[in-house]
């Protein structure tokens, strides 16, 4: 079977074909006047560091839902960074656990929920849309900006998964951005108009999908297409493998998940198919750092944009930009023998999260780059 079958299931939704009708789940449908409060993330709360649920505004009137932690004994104001993805997940899997390991390296640090996600609001779920999402990390940078405890010129953002281009793109937008970390990211808007390694990279293709996303507008515009699949064939890719572990198993499933249940609307990520959210990220001037894992299968993302981001001009973007003004505070990070869900949580030498750590995270590396760049 061809991974382009795997990757419409995982990715947009794109194929009609696919299509399934599910039930609303009051428990994906959390509220801000309903929020959970006991832990329910998949990694242990750290000893090193306070938490608490805090609430924004964003500009589309959503009302998003974040977790906070602060390094215990923490005085004065602090640089922040602001944490969302990977792309339908939630705030309770890896980038919870990444604000978590930054606060214990001595930073304001907040995983939230993007609109239409976990307790984040927005109807119907299973939205996506690259200015709404762009427009979370800036909300993000909004309420932090205004936390005593927060230096207000001194914040960066983390985007994993498919919310590194999100980051990237948030960078390009707001000079409040002080420094960016992209981690084993996807361009949401490359893969979903072109698919995986742009197998699909044809007018014929993409008029194809249009048919059938426009189509199912009227047919059903509820239905459902994508997420992790609930079992894999022996033959699947290593990446269908790879996220399956995550997901679906102890390791890092979720009930409030999209990823970890049935993935996304058919047309829930319409919008990004037809976006090229990365043009600026040439034009970015603070300082980015883009992390991959050398054996992932989305690597060819994050090498992609980092080249671009530099240089103007990148396999795969078929526009051409001028070479990036400040070059010098643009890094790119691969880890060695690292796969795509390695940098969720660090990877497990067994699978369901079991064996021991493999440490794929170089937590320390990202510190020090904040430290670095938000002085």
């Amino acid at each position: 079977m061809r991974n382009a079958l795997f990757a419409a299931m995982l990715v947009s939704g794109m194929l009609a074909g696919c299509s399934k009708k599910v039930e609303t789940k009051t428990e994906e449908n959390m509220t801000t006047q309903n929020l959970t409060q006991e832990w329910d993330k998949v990694f242990p709360l750290s000893e090193k560091v306070t938490h608490r649920k805090v609430t924004f505004p964003t500009q589309y009137g959503m009302t998003l839902v974040a977790d906070l932690y602060t390094p215990k004994e923490a005085e004065g104001k602090l640089a922040a960074i602001a944490v969302s993805g990977p792309f339908g997940a939630v705030k309770e899997q890896s980038s919870g656990l990444y604000a978590m390991r930054m606060a214990e390296r001595g930073f304001v640090a907040m995983a939230f929920d993007p609109s239409y996600t976990g307790e984040s609001s927005g109807e119907p779920r299973r939205t996506a849309s690259p200015d709404i999402n762009t427009e979370d990390f800036m909300a993000a940078v909004d309420f932090l900006s205004k936390q005593d405890n927060v230096d207000a010129q001194r914040i960066g953002i983390i985007g994993i998964c498919g919310w590194g281009g999100i980051a990237l793109n948030a960078a390009a937008a707001d000079t409040r951005i002080k420094a960016t970390v992209a981690a084993t990211m996807y361009d949401m808007t490359r893969v979903s108009g072109n698919d995986y390694n742009d197998a699909f990279d044809i007018e014929e293709a993409r008029h194809r999908n249009r048919e059938n996303l426009s189509k199912q507008r009227l047919a059903d515009p509820m239905a459902m297409a994508g997420g992790v699949l609930d079992t894999v064939p022996p033959q699947a890719p290593r990446f269908v493998h790879d996220y399956f572990d995550y997901y679906k198993t102890s390791r890092g499933y979720h009930p409030r998940s999209g990823n970890s249940n049935d993935g996304w609307r058919i047309i829930g990520t319409q919008a990004y198919a037809n976006s090229r959210f990365l043009y600026y990220i040439n034009e970015i001037r603070s300082a980015v750092l883009v992390m991959h894992g050398a054996d992932a299968h989305s690597r060819y993302f994050g090498e992609a944009a980092y080249h671009y981001m530099v240089e103007g001009q990148a396999e795969g973007y078929n526009f051409v930009g001028k070479p990036n003004p400040n070059p010098e505070n643009k890094q790119l990070l691969i880890i060695p023998d690292a796969s795509h869900c390695d940098l969720y949580d660090g990877g497990y030498t067994e699978l369901k999260g079991q064996g021991e750590p493999k440490n794929m995270i170089p937590w320390d590396t990202l510190a020090e780059f904040f430290q670095t760049n938000l002085k």
